[in-house]
């Protein structure tokens, strides 16, 4: 009878310490799907803040375009070429800048891109987890079943003598 309370009080300490990891493991899966929906969103503005600088880099491309096509007329005095001159400078100068703000954003999005696969994967990984330990909650509960109605029968045939 004491051996059977015993592992009766084993069988509670391993349900009671597999529904903590696997209510665990389900807060952990909520952390990592809330911060794959965060990264999904920067990268959402990301791929917006790309799209703006793709905008002004065929902008700044145009001027700059139509400003050599203006210098090559050749008819302007030279007070209006120079200013034609500085023009192109400031553009091409907002040209380096626009591309330079490209490079930058497409490296974010590859970085962010990356790191929503490894959440990804993680996620997965947990959900996987959570299944193992919810079988494992099943079987100990029904182990746990088992033991009680086999102690209710002892107590029934220790009650009957």
């Amino acid at each position: 009878m004491e051996k059977f309370k015993e592992r009766l009080a084993s069988v509670r300490a391993e349900v009671d310490t597999a529904v903590a990891r696997a209510e665990a493991a389900e807060a952990k899966i909520k952390i990592l799907n809330d911060e794959h929906t965060q990264k999904d969103h920067e990268i959402t503005s990301q791929r917006n803040k790309l799209a703006r600088a793709d905008e002004d880099l065929a902008r700044a491309e145009d001027r700059v375009a139509e400003t050599r096509i203006n210098m090559d007329g050749g008819e302007t005095p030279k007070n209006v070429g120079d200013v034609l001159m500085r023009k192109v400078s400031l553009l091409e100068s907002e040209l380096d800048n626009a591309e330079r703000n490209l490079r930058d954003t497409v490296d974010k999005l590859r970085q962010m891109d990356i790191k929503a696969e490894q959440f990804e994967r993680k996620v997965q990984q947990l959900e996987l987890e959570k299944a193992e330990y919810e079988t494992k909650v099943e079987d100990l509960n029904s182990k746990y079943n088992e033991a009680k109605k086999e102690m209710d029968r002892i107590i029934e045939g220790i009650d009957g003598l």
